[in-house]
């Protein structure tokens, strides 16, 4: 029997990796190129390379999955700040006729989830959410290793939650307009450069996150002051979270994730923010990293056309 294979591509504002991966989701290699900022037929167009270049080399073809940042609509249409290009199309219908196979499409973050919600951590637990905490901030839910779909496709976007009244009023911090075009979203505060931004907030200066980071384990007075504020608007926004969907174990991925202090920290962060008697979930990290875009992409295309292990 012919070997089947699978595709998970990962899309981002910069980057598109594919992985290959084998029908019992073991990867066999990924290439990535940068992402086509000219046009959506230049990004189609990059696309069909990736998948014929890998159909060539592994002799077949691979079912595909695709993780894209932004929202997916019912009507499986695009709505991405970063592949503003792909906004308003149907990414998967058309990519699907160009290559002449069908293509499953979901949001990069619940892509994440649903390959954490299929690790040796997420198996054991019915309700699993995954949230990236990076560039973004952005996740989804899973009920029994399956993603939870909303009417929208919208479930999941904590990112876009608005900034707590007391936590604002308490730091006096800003009102930021958000790139989605929402005014005060908390992902402006908690994402990557959202640390930066509260620092600058507090001392005036320009630090990149990597160097609050470090000035925080140096004991730099600002620094501290700025991850301390971060940190609870992060347990604020993680209980709003687990007020919404209730899950038994967080899975957290994205650059944040490396941060010790905000992992180790974090569940202790939420109890002030939930009920007196909720139990905070377990906070743990992704047991994939960053393969989980991609093999969640996989796992997508893999259900959708019915690879057998």
């Amino acid at each position: 029997m012919t070997k089947q294979y699978i595709y998970g591509i990962d899309i981002g504002g910069s980057k598109i990796e594919l992985a290959v991966f084998d029908a019992s989701l073991k990867q066999l290699g990924s290439r990535r190129i940068a992402t086509p900022q000219t046009s959506y037929q230049d990004f189609l167009t990059a696309l069909v390379e990736m998948i014929s270049s890998a159909d060539h080399k592994y002799q077949c073809c691979g079912a595909v999955g695709i993780g894209m940042p932004g929202i997916i609509n019912a009507n499986q249409e695009v709505l991405s700040a970063n592949v503003p290009h792909a906004t308003g199309q149907n990414a998967a219908q058309d990519l699907a006729k160009l290559i002449n196979r069908p293509v499953a499409i979901e949001n990069d973050c619940r892509c994440f989830a649903l390959s954490e919600a299929k690790s040796t951590i997420g198996l054991q637990h019915t309700r699993v959410f995954g949230a990236i905490i990076g560039t973004g901030a952005g996740g989804g839910l899973c009920i029994d290793g399956e993603l939870y779909k909303s009417a929208q496709g919208i479930a999941g976007e904590y990112g876009h939650y608005s900034l707590s009244a007391v936590l604002q009023q308490k730091y006096q911090l800003p009102i930021l307009k958000c790139g989605c075009g929402l005014t005060g979203c908390v992902e402006s505060y908690i994402a990557g450069p959202g640390l930066a931004r509260i620092h600058r907030h507090f001392s005036g200066k320009e630090l990149t996150t990597f160097e609050i980071v470090e000035g925080l384990r140096k004991g730099d007075v600002f620094c501290q002051q700025s991850f301390a504020c971060y940190l609870d608007l992060m347990g604020s926004t993680f209980a709003a979270i687990i007020m919404a969907y209730d899950p038994e174990v967080i899975v957290i991925g994205g650059g944040m994730s490396l941060v010790n202090e905000l992992v180790s920290n974090l569940e202790e962060a939420i109890v002030p923010y939930v009920f007196a008697d909720i139990r905070v979930p377990k906070i743990v990290l992704a047991e994939f990293g960053d393969a989980s875009g991609t093999r969640g992409a996989a796992i997508l295309a893999k259900a959708q056309v019915g690879v057998l292990s």
